[in-house]
């Protein structure tokens, strides 16, 4: 059993994502991150850097005690070894996997992010930020756009972790200020993955977790 401390944000979205499309069992507990849940000390203990997800895995490889594991790619990454799933065993496979989930850890996910924030939450809205983002957001899927052009899926030519980081940080597109019929080829393979049934279970989870 893994327990996956959760809220339905892109990054809490990839963990579900994997979760369903392994068939292991979990069960969410949230945190709640409007209400501060992030900061409770039970919480810290195994996500230090106060950020979900996180999960405690109670039935470990290693058959020792449960395990936690913060930060989403790192998270997908343990369960992909743990599983041996969604991420090829073939060294240059893997590579180029593992390149595209650290892009979305480190440019994707959290370029979004600033776009987010600056254009939709901050109490002042300041132009030149808000176009400095949305120019890099426009930037990125137009990378995102030239490796799906080459191969069916972020990760390769299967789909795997790598798109599991990706696929949730696109969801918004209409409010990152993007126009998707701009990009076809990730038009294409959004439709793909959310025609997939465990992102719809994943998805529906996240409803749940709202309600």
């Amino acid at each position: 059993m893994i327990d996956l401390y959760y809220w339905p944000t892109p990054n809490g979205h990839k963990i579900t994502l994997f979760l369903e499309e392994a068939g292991l069992d979990y069960r969410i507990i949230p945190v709640d991150i409007g209400k501060g849940d992030q900061f409770k000390p039970d919480f810290l203990k195994i996500s230090p850097n106060n950020k979900m997800p996180a999960i405690v895995d109670h039935e470990p490889a290693d058959g020792g005690a449960p395990l936690s594991v913060f930060e989403s790619g790192e998270i997908l990454l343990y369960l992909a070894e743990k599983t041996g799933r969604f991420l090829s065993s073939d060294p240059r496979k893997k590579i180029a996997t593992l390149e595209w989930l650290f892009w979305q850890m480190g440019g994707f996910g959290p370029m979004l992010g600033q776009n987010h924030h600056f254009a939709l939450y901050a109490p002042e809205k300041i132009p030149y930020v808000i176009k400095r983002y949305q120019d890099e957001t426009k930037r990125l899927y137009g990378v995102l756009e030239t490796r799906l052009k080459a191969q069916p899926f972020v990760s390769g030519d299967e789909y795997g972790i790598a798109d599991m980081a990706t696929y949730p940080w696109t969801r918004t597109w209409k409010e990152q200020g993007i126009n998707l019929n701009s990009f076809p080829m990730i038009k294409a393979w959004r439709e793909a993955i959310e025609g997939r049934p465990p992102t719809q279970r994943a998805l529906a989870k996240a409803e749940e977790v709202k309600r």
